[in-house]
């Protein structure tokens, strides 16, 4: 069974994340084929991108259990070629999340051009309690679209936010109570739809474009940071206790 789900309907193109079973977790195969949807040609006559997820989990991030095998590498490669994909899409992306967004599924959300969220949704970056970090990539989109004060208390406490706090603060475009979710989805994605195509894209590009700047600052010294967190015993310790559904003892190490 395929673990993304492509469907089409007029204007609109559909990516449906298909494992429920593990919350939508990213393996290697999912990311493979989240890549080849979002690099997919565009036809003349497509306006929107809408990305989903099936179950009651949006998406709870990188497989934790293929990571644990592939640390300091893998399938961190795939999620930051994955998002980039999103963001150098040239249409409009939407994340219609109508549950939680953690870790590498809640940069997934934000990196999607608008996010209508229901209002039992939550999003986070679990990383440390599991001994980990996000590198620049990652780390950049977070203080781009959240600021610095969320992004602070997103990163370093853990815990997942509830998607009416980001509302509130003009972090998410919408965020509606689940039964209304569906119908306030279609009405962003039909107004998307309606507009000029032509100026959707170079207004996609002018935001991109905008947001590189942060690329050129230097972080190699950051980066080392992040590979020895990935590569420490807490991190394996972390990961194994979070699979064995446990509090982990970090030593620093």
């Amino acid at each position: 069974m395929s673990k993304v789900i492509v469907e089409k309907n007029g204007p609109v193109t559909t990516i449906w994340m298909n494992r429920p079973e593990k919350k939508n977790a990213l393996d290697s195969e999912l990311l493979r084929e989240m890549i080849a949807a979002l690099q997919a040609p565009v036809a003349a006559d497509d306006r929107v991108i809408v990305i989903r997820g099936k179950g009651t989990v949006f998406c709870a991030g990188l497989d934790m259990a293929e990571r644990r095998e592939t640390i300091g590498g893998g399938s961190a490669s795939g999620i930051e070629i994955m998002l980039r994909a999103i963001e150098l899409c040239p249409l409009p992306v939407v994340a219609i999340v109508h549950g939680d967004a953690i870790a590498g599924g809640n940069e997934l959300a934000l990196h999607c051009d608008l996010v209508v969220a229901a209002d039992s949704a939550r999003f986070g970056m679990s990383l440390a309690q599991v001994g980990l970090a996000p590198n620049w990539f990652l780390a950049k989109k977070l203080m781009e679209v959240l600021g610095p004060v969320t992004t602070r208390e997103m990163l370093l406490l853990g815990d997942p936010l509830p998607a009416t706090k980001l509302h509130a603060l003009g972090l998410i475009a919408r965020c509606v109570p689940a039964a209304g979710l569906e119908a306030e989805a279609s009405k962003i994605i039909e107004r998307l739809a309606a507009n000029a195509p032509l100026s959707l894209k170079a207004m996609k590009g002018l935001t991109v474009r905008q947001m590189e700047f942060r690329d050129a600052i230097p972080h190699a010294d950051i980066d080392a940071l992040v590979q020895a967190a990935m590569k420490s015993q807490d991190a394996q310790e972390g990961m194994k206790a979070r699979l064995e559904k446990r509090k982990a003892t970090f030593k620093g190490s």
